[in-house]
């Protein structure tokens, strides 16, 4: 053992990474590979946005900004909150980050304290996990179910409050489930957490992709909300930005002036170039953005009746673009399935094990793939599968 690794301090532990690394070395060299398990959009960044980074450049727009980022980021952002979900946050009231994953982080540290516990929508997005533990806090999954749609239960989140508990991260449309908490849950969360003296973390990075009928509700909006929420958003999904790395969050500006110098210490500030890629954004055309929406709704369209005649059931996936998918019906755990199908058939999907989830019954498929590559996907999957289900 090297003397770093004996005085490696107490909040950092191993995790364990060993799936997702045998899934990947498996796809290594894989020529007939259909990736269906990253949360990264198929579709290049648009051109205007891409044309505002080269400006940037030329005009030699990349020194430092200010930690909280350029102003007309800031006032942008503002702005398409108001526009679009109704949320009133001044610009002042806007912390640009190295992506939402940052924002993850540093709300965390400004809010979470050694001993607190923090109550997290389950399966999950598990960085979170990982930030609450580095601030000395406790996560604690709270579960939702397919016969729910995975949409939240507020008695699910109730009964898992004790003293000790602080904070609920509400992440909806939710990663991997694909689900929508509907606003009738959202304002009884609104009620449950101020009862409660809870703060609320709105992870709301799916926002714009919600499926009608489906309805989007930002908590922040509801009364007794705004205080006590802090709304976490970017561009790496809606925009097909992920490697931008720009995210935000929106919160009260007495917290915002509390978390400047934290977030200047983290990297002093989001790349600039890529913040005034995220202003064109914001203020250019829109219809690009509009045609990805409409081509992962269609996926999505075909995608669920395909995973029911290969005989799947699955959560009505409200937003996003994942569907989770109970495959017990085959006889195998989800990461069996997963790497066998992998091997098998060259698709590789994700267990919902990856995402905290203690049932080993479900896979987590993102359809980010043009529709006939899906196609090609599912005749593969329903092909293995006709081998792996059991004889009735």
């Amino acid at each position: 053992m090297s003397v770093l690794l004996d005085r490696l301090a107490p909040r950092i532990v191993e995790e364990d990474g060993a799936f997702r690394t045998r899934m990947l070395g498996i796809a290594a060299g894989m020529t007939n590979l259909i990736a269906l398990g990253r949360g990264d959009p198929d579709f290049h960044t648009p051109a205007h946005i891409v044309e505002a980074a080269k400006a940037a450049l030329d005009a030699n727009q990349h020194h430092y900004t200010g930690p909280t980022g350029i102003p007309q980021l800031r006032e942008a952002i503002a702005a398409d909150l108001a526009a679009r979900y109704g949320l009133d946050y001044a610009a002042d009231e806007v912390v640009v980050t190295a992506g939402a994953q940052e924002g993850i982080m540093l709300t965390m540290l400004g809010l979470c304290s050694p001993g607190d516990e923090v109550l997290i929508t389950s399966p999950r997005f598990t960085s979170y996990d990982t930030a609450v533990r580095l601030c000395g806090g406790t996560p604690v999954p709270v579960p939702t179910f397919e016969k729910d749609d995975f949409a939240l239960d507020v008695a699910e989140i109730e009964k898992r409050i004790t003293p000790a508990t602080r904070m609920f991260v509400l992440v909806s449309p939710n990663n991997p489930t694909g689900a929508v908490t509907p606003p009738d849950a959202i304002r009884a969360i609104a009620d449950l957490a101020i009862r409660h003296d809870l703060i609320v973390v709105a992870d709301e990075i799916y926002g714009q992709l919600v499926y009608p009928p489906n309805e989007h509700l930002s908590i922040a909006t509801l009364p007794g909300m705004r205080e006590r929420t802090v709304t976490l958003n970017g561009f790496s999904k809606t925009y097909a930005m992920t490697g931008w790395r720009v995210g935000y969050l929106a919160a009260p500006a007495d917290l915002v002036h509390m978390l400047t110098e934290p977030r200047h210490t983290l990297s002093i500030n989001t790349s600039t170039i890529s913040q005034h890629a995220a202003l064109a954004a914001l203020t250019g055309p829109q219809h690009p953005i509009e045609d990805m929406i409409a081509a992962y709704a269609e996926r999505r369209a075909w995608l669920m009746p395909a995973l029911t005649d290969a005989g799947f059931t699955y959560g009505h996936p409200g937003g996003a673009f994942y569907i989770y998918t109970n495959v017990s019906s085959t006889g195998l755990p989800a990461p069996g399935f997963c790497e066998r199908l992998l091997r098998e058939t060259g698709v590789m999907v994700f267990p919902g094990t990856m995402f905290g989830d203690e049932s080993t019954d479900y896979i987590r498929i993102s359809y980010l793939q043009p529709l006939p590559l899906i196609q090609e996907a599912m005749e593969r999957i329903a092909s293995f599968v006709s081998g792996a289900r059991p004889a009735s």
